[in-house]
C-alpha cells in the first residue's frame, strides 16, 4: 500500500522519488498496450521481451513499460526503445530476440521494422514519422510515456500538480473563471462552453451537487475517450477533481460502457490507487476538500450517451432520455445540480491550469480553443488516433497525417461527427476543424469520428447504414424518432434495391424536418444531418438510384450485374469447374468456333472478368493480385490453379495479406482440395502444351496481348499462369447489365 500524500510538499517528494525510479535503468522498452495492440497480441509480446531480457542478462539495464494507445493503430504492435529513440512497427514475437540482441545489446537498428516514407526511406524516430510529426499531442503524448496502472508514473510527469495548485492558491470562483476564459468547449459533440456549464451548476440551488464523466462513446469507428481512459485515467480523475472543487461537488461518477473492459479496469485501478494515496476521499492534500468517485458500467445503448439518459441509467432506471424542461445543471442526477462532460473535456482541465491561460488560448481559433482528438479511419493509408490543434484543415488531417486515399482512388467524402454528423465532399476539405465551421457546412465535429470515403463508396448505401444504426438505437419513447427513422430507413432501402422513385427524395426532406423539430432528444434531432448533407452534396447519386435504377459506385447489388466481355473471353471454360455457385454456363466451342461463356446472375457472384496478360515474374504477380483485391475488397482467399512457383505464392501472400492455396477440384465431391505446388506446375505446363497444339491463333494472339485468365468470384480469385517474358499487363473489365 502506497504512503498517503498529505500535502503539496509530500506530492513534490513523491514526484522526485518517482522520477528517480524511472531513471534507474538506462534503457526503456515501451510497448503499446491499448485495445488495438492487445488484439494483435502485444501482451504476449511484452512477456517475450521480459523473458529475452532475462535470458541475455540485461535485466539490470533494461526496463519494460506497457503503456496506453500510441495512436498509430494501423501499424501495431508498436515498440519504442530509448535510447536510441527508435520506433519499431508491426513487431511480432519472432522479432523479439533480434531486437534485444541487435538494438539493445549492440546498438544496431533493425531497418525492416522501421516506418518507411513514400520514397522507401526508413525513419527511426517517432517524432519524424509524418503521422506523428504533423500532430500536436497535448493529451495523447502521456499515453506513450506512462504505465496507466502506475500512480507514480503519472506523478513523475507532473500528475496532480495542477490539482495541488488549484487547492492551494485558487478559490472555486477563480477556477470557474479560468475555464471560462480558456474557451474550452465540450468535446462530446455539442461544443457547449465548459466554463458556463460549471458556473450554472455552481450557482444552482440544491445540494449535493454532482460531477459526471461521459465515457459512453458509441459512435461507429470512434475510440478517443476509450483510449484516454485506458492510457491515462489519472488525468481524467485530476480534471474531475478540479471541476468538483470549482462546482462544489463531493461525489462524482464515471460512466463507461461495459464493452470497454480495459478502460473499466484501468479506471478502477486508478481510483483505488488515488484513494490509497489520499488523492481521493477526505481532506485531499490537507485542503479540507472531500471527494469520492464511482465507476458506473453502462449497458452499451447508444442513446445512453445523452445526458438525461445517462443520469437515469446511473439512478438505476432504463437509460432513456427525458424532456429537458429544466437543464441538468439545475435538475440532474437524483434531481440535483449536475455537471456532465465527456472524457476528453475533463482531461483538458489539468492542462489549462498547468500550461497557463495564454499558452492554452494560443492554440485553436477564436471560438474553438485547444486541440481535438479524432479517430481517423476508413479509406485512408494511416488510420488511428490523431490530435490536432483546432483550426487545422480537413485536408491536412486526411492527406498530410493520414497519407491520403490508397490505391490511386479519388477521395469522395469525409464523414464527421458520427451518426449525428454529415458528409463533406472533397471540395470542402479546405474547411477548418472548428465547431462553427463544420456546422455551417452541414456537418458537426461531434465526439471526433472522422471516416474517409473513396470513389467506390456509395453515399446512398452509407446513409442507409447510419440511419439503420440510429433506428436500432432509438429508445422508442417518442413517435417522431421511432417511426420517422423507420420510414427513413424504408425509403433508403427502396432506393438501394431499385424500388425507389424521384419523389422519395422529397419525402426524405420532409422526414428530416419532422425528426429535427419533434424528436424528444438529440438522437432524433440530429439524425437528419446525415441525410440532408448527403442530399445537399450528392443529390445526383440519389437521383441515379431513384430515376436511373443504377448505383454509380457499383455497391448496391440489386442495381447491377456482372457478365463476361465476349471480346476478351476465348471460351476455354477454365472458369466453369471452379465457380462456387455454378453460375457460369456455356460450351467450349460451337460449330468449330469459340463461344463466350454465359453468366447466370446470382447474389454470390461478386465479379467475373477475363483479361489477356502474362505473369511469370514476382512483381507482376503481386501487382495483379493487389489490383484485383483493391477492386473487390471482399476477397479473402486466392485459390491458385496454375504454374505459380513458390516464391511468387509467398510474395503474393506477404504483400496482400490474403491467404494463398494451390488447389484442384475433386470431381466427385465438387470440393477444392490443396495440392502440392509441384503438381500444379506440372499440370499447367501440360495444359499449356495442349493449348499450344490445338490453338492455331495462339502465337499471333500472344504476340499482341499477354495471356492469363483473371476471375473474381464470391471471394475467390482463380489464376492460371503461363511461362513467358517477365512482364504483366491487364485490367479488370466490368459491364453493368441494362
Amino acid at each position: 500500500m502506497s504512503a498517503r500524500i498529505a500535502d503539496k510538499a509530500a506530492l513534490d517528494k513523491r514526484r522526485t522519488r518517482a522520477r528517480y525510479a524511472r531513471s534507474a535503468k538506462p534503457i526503456v522498452i515501451t510497448l503499446c498496450s491499448g485495445t488495438g495492440c492487445l488484439a494483435a497480441r502485444s501482451d504476449s509480446l511484452a512477456d517475450r521481451f521480459e523473458a529475452e531480457i532475462r535470458r541475455q542478462g540485461l535485466s539490470p539495464r533494461v526496463a519494460i513499460r506497457r503503456t496506453g494507445c500510441f495512436g498509430f493503430c494501423e501499424r501495431g504492435p508498436i515498440v519504442v526503445l530509448s535510447p536510441p529513440d527508435v520506433c519499431y512497427l508491426r513487431v511480432q514475437a519472432s522479432d523479439v530476440e533480434e531486437i534485444v540482441r541487435r538494438t539493445v545489446r549492440e546498438g544496431e537498428i533493425v531497418e525492416r521494422l522501421l516506418y518507411q516514407d513514400e520514397d522507401g526511406v526508413p525513419i527511426q524516430s517517432v517524432d519524424d514519422i509524418p503521422f506523428y510529426r504533423r500532430q500536436h499531442r497535448l493529451l495523447l503524448d502521456a499515453n506513450t510515456r506512462i504505465d496507466p496502472r502506475s500512480l507514480d508514473d503519472y506523478i513523475a510527469i507532473g500528475g496532480y500538480q495542477a490539482l495541488a495548485q488549484v487547492l492551494e492558491r485558487m478559490s472555486p470562483d477563480q477556477v470557474v473563471d479560468l475555464v471560462k476564459k480558456s474557451g474550452l468547449r465540450g468535446r462530446g459533440g455539442g461544443g457547449f462552453p465548459t466554463g458556463r456549464k460549471w458556473e450554472s451548476t455552481r450557482q444552482a440551488k440544491g445540494d449535493p451537487k454532482y460531477v459526471l464523466v461521459n465515457g459512453d462513446e458509441g459512435d461507429p469507428g470512434a475510440y478517443m475517450d476509450r483510449s484516454l481512459l485506458e492510457g491515462n485515467p489519472h488525468r481524467v480523475l485530476e480534471g474531475l477533481l478540479i471541476g468538483a472543487y470549482a462546482i462544489g461537488a463531493h461525489q462524482g461518477y464515471i460512466y463507461v460502457r461495459q464493452e470497454y473492459p480495459l478502460a473499466v479496469q484501468n479506471v478502477q485501478i486508478a481510483i483505488d490507487h488515488a484513494c490509497e494515496a489520499g488523492l481521493l476521499g477526505r481532506n485531499i492534500l490537507n485542503s479540507g476538500f472531500d471527494f469520492d468517485v464511482k465507476v458506473h458500467r453502462g449497458a452499451g445503448a447508444f442513446v445512453s450517451g445523452e445526458s438525461t439518459a445517462l443520469m437515469r441509467a446511473i439512478e438505476g432506471f432504463v437509460g432513456e432520455p427525458r424532456p429537458k424542461y429544466v437543464h441538468t445543471s439545475d435538475h440532474g442526477l437524483w434531481g440535483k445540480p449536475s455537471a456532465l462532460n465527456n472524457v476528453e473535456t475533463w482531461a483538458n482541465v489539468p492542462l489549462i491550469v498547468s500550461m497557463g491561460l495564454d499558452a492554452y488560448r494560443a492554440l485553436g481559433t477564436d471560438n474553438s480553443k485547444g486541440t481535438k482528438i479524432f479517430s481517423l479511419v476508413g479509406k485512408v493509408r494511416n488510420t488511428g488516433l490523431v490530435e490536432v490543434p483546432m483550426g487545422i484543415s480537413l485536408r491536412e488531417i486526411v492527406e498530410d497525417i493520414g497519407g491520403g486515399v490508397p490505391g490511386g482512388k479519388a477521395l469522395k467524402a469525409v464523414q464527421t461527427g458520427g451518426p449525428s454528423g454529415g458528409f463533406l465532399p472533397a471540395s470542402q476539405l479546405h474547411l477548418p476543424v472548428d465547431f462553427d465551421a463544420l456546422v455551417a457546412a452541414g456537418s458537426m465535429m461531434g465526439s471526433g469520428g472522422l471516416i474517409v470515403m473513396d470513389e467506390d463508396t456509395c453515399i446512398v448505401d452509407t446513409t442507409r447504414y447510419y440511419v439503420d444504426f440510429l433506428a436500432h438505437e432509438s429508445c422508442g419513447q417518442c413517435v417522431p424518432c421511432r417511426e420517422g427513422l423507420r420510414q427513413m430507413r424504408k425509403v433508403l432501402d427502396d432506393l438501394a434495391s431499385g424500388r425507389g422513385k424521384p419523389s422519395d427524395l422529397d419525402l426524405l426532406e420532409e422526414l428530416s424536418e419532422l425528426l429535427e423539430t419533434a424528436s424528444l432528444c438529440a438522437l432524433g434531432q440530429t439524425a437528419p444531418n446525415l441525410v440532408r448533407s448527403a442530399l445537399r452534396y450528392f443529390r445526383a447519386e440519389f437521383e441515379a438510384h431513384a430515376a436511373g435504377r443504377r448505383c454509380p459506385a457499383l455497391v448496391c447489388k440489386d442495381l447491377f450485374t456482372y457478365d463476361i466481355d465476349p471480346k476478351l473471353c476465348p471460351g476455354c471454360m477454365v472458369c466453369q469447374p471452379v465457380c462456387p455457385t455454378d453460375a457460369i454456363l456455356g460450351t467450349r466451342k460451337v460449330k468449330g468456333r469459340k463461344r463466350h461463356i454465359l453468366v447466370e446472375v446470382c447474389g454470390l457472384l461478386l465479379g467475373v472478368s477475363v483479361t489477356p496478360a502474362n505473369v511469370q515474374d514476382r512483381d507482376g504477380a503481386v501487382a495483379l493480385v493487389r489490383h484485383a483485391h483493391t477492386a473487390f475488397p471482399t476477397i479473402q482467399k486466392i485459390l491458385v490453379d496454375g504454374a505459380y512457383i513458390g516464391q511468387v505464392i509467398d510474395a503474393v501472400q506477404a504483400s496482400t495479406g490474403i491467404s494463398v492455396e494451390v488447389t484442384k477440384r475433386n470431381e466427385q465431391t465438387k470440393a477444392f482440395v490443396p495440392v502440392p505446388k509441384r503438381w500444379a506446375v506440372e499440370r499447367t505446363f501440360g495444359w499449356i502444351g495442349r493449348y499450344r497444339r490445338t490453338s492455331k491463333d495462339y502465337e499471333r494472339y500472344c504476340a499482341t496481348e499477354e495471356y492469363v485468365f483473371k476471375w473474381v468470384m464470391a471471394a475467390i480469385l482463380l489464376r492460371r499462369l503461363r511461362p513467358g517474358p517477365a512482364a504483366m499487363s491487364g485490367r479488370l473489365q466490368m459491364r453493368r447489365a441494362a
